[in-house]
């Protein structure tokens, strides 16, 4: 490397990073980025001129390339072009735009809604916009990273609890003051162990110490829920939630972030959330993808039902094989495998019988807890997901996660 100063800490963490990157690939064990060169019917896709089972993907109830929702996103391009040309307080409020925003919040069951450009810029805004110094924000420990950059960035007293440790949580509460705005946040399914947030206690002591709720529902919106509508479906609650914020790149074959809430909250987020004002606003194709979206799911509650048949079948044949599968229960499927070395070898290993997992390492997670963090979707076929548990089954025999 050829930089001007060769031994200052920029370069030390350049060069651990690169030299990691160099001995990866040296052992076919590098899968970061590969490019997707084709998505095929039901849940294959085509890599590196191979056709693979796709378990690495969030499209949880299998709609992308949807008719209807490929249909709405084609229609919005004739109708207004490929983007907005600028950002949503100056010239880039569509009608689309608003129409979105109204369907989530119905969807949600929520007053209102406000979208932004993506599910990081949401959490990063959000958080920093309604949060200041001088107040504080209670975040799970294995919060998504967007939430913990936007409580950092906040300037807000940021104090994390152990994972769904309602205990520590209420410890945390009450020995804050009484007199400052309090905010706890947590992710409604985890992302990287599959588990749901313990939302009912929750509630009761956001209510007890009197704390804002924010929720982040990306890997809940059409995972939860006999409709798909979220967690608080799932838990057989009303609107109880004071942000719910979700992204349109998951369930939904878009791309964006939102939050439903109170109608005072969204004319203030509206207003006051620099993501909002100074980002461009979603390209129309996407906001009517994501509009149609959130109507399929209502009308086709029978992919949620798929959704969690497979999930069932794909975490108990995995337990089965002594696989551990964490706290897992929903379609996030982490397969824990201990090493660095070991999940990169175990992603070699399925990738060259066709089946498209990929790895998550330290620092995503703990040393000694990596893993595969496999998903299925209401796309795959029983038979499919029979073949994929045999693949992964059969590379941790040879590496000697199971006997």
């Amino acid at each position: 490397m050829d930089f001007h100063n060769t031994d200052d800490s920029v370069t030390r963490r350049i060069k651990a990073m690169t030299d990691r990157i160099s001995g990866l690939k040296a052992n076919d064990l590098y899968f970061y980025n590969q490019p997707v060169e084709e998505i095929l019917p039901g849940s294959k896709v085509r890599v590196n001129g191979r056709e693979m089972g796709m378990y690495a993907s969030y499209s949880y109830l299998g709609l992308v390339g949807h008719p209807r929702i490929n249909e709405a996103a084609k229609k919005a391009v004739d109708k207004f072009g490929t983007g907005t040309n600028g950002v949503r307080t100056l010239a880039g409020t569509l009608t689309i735009h608003t129409e979105l925003e109204e369907t989530i919040a119905n969807f949600k069951h929520a007053e209102a809604a406000i979208t932004y450009s993506s599910g990081y810029a949401t959490n990063l805004s959000v958080i920093s916009t309604l949060m200041g110094r001088g107040d504080y924000v209670f975040s799970d420990k294995l919060n998504h990273a967007s939430i913990v950059d936007g409580c950092l960035m906040s300037g807000a007293e940021f104090r994390r609890f152990r994972h769904n440790d309602m205990a520590h949580l209420e410890g945390l509460l009450k020995n804050a003051p009484a007199d400052v705005a309090k905010l706890v946040i947590a992710d409604s399914v985890f992302s990287m162990d599959g588990d749901i947030i313990d939302l009912p206690k929750m509630l009761e002591l956001t209510k007890k110490y009197h704390a804002w709720l924010m929720i982040d529902e990306a890997h809940s919106l059409g995972v939860l829920g006999k409709k798909g509508t979220g967690i608080e479906e799932y838990f057989g609650l009303g609107d109880e939630i004071d942000i719910k914020m979700g992204t349109l790149s998951k369930t939904i074959p878009s791309v964006g972030g939102y939050v439903a809430a109170k109608k005072e909250i969204i004319t203030y987020l509206r207003h006051a959330s620099r993501a909002y004002i100074f980002s461009a606003a979603l390209p129309p194709a996407q906001a009517a993808a994501a509009n149609e979206a959130f109507k399929v799911i209502l009308d086709e509650p029978e992919r949620v039902e798929k959704l969690n048949l497979n999930t069932k079948q794909f975490i108990g044949g995995l337990k089965s094989m002594g696989f551990d599968t964490m706290l897992t229960e929903t379609a996030i499927v982490p397969v824990l495998c201990g090493e660095d070395d070991v999940a990169f070898a175990m992603t070699r290993e399925a990738q060259h019988k066709d089946v498209f997992v990929l790895p998550v390492v330290s620092p995503a997670v703990p040393e000694g807890l990596a893993r595969l963090r496999a998903t299925v979707t209401a796309a795959h076929d029983p038979s499919e997901i029979e073949r994929a548990m045999d693949v992964i089954g059969e590379a941790g025999k040879k590496l000697g996660i199971i006997k």
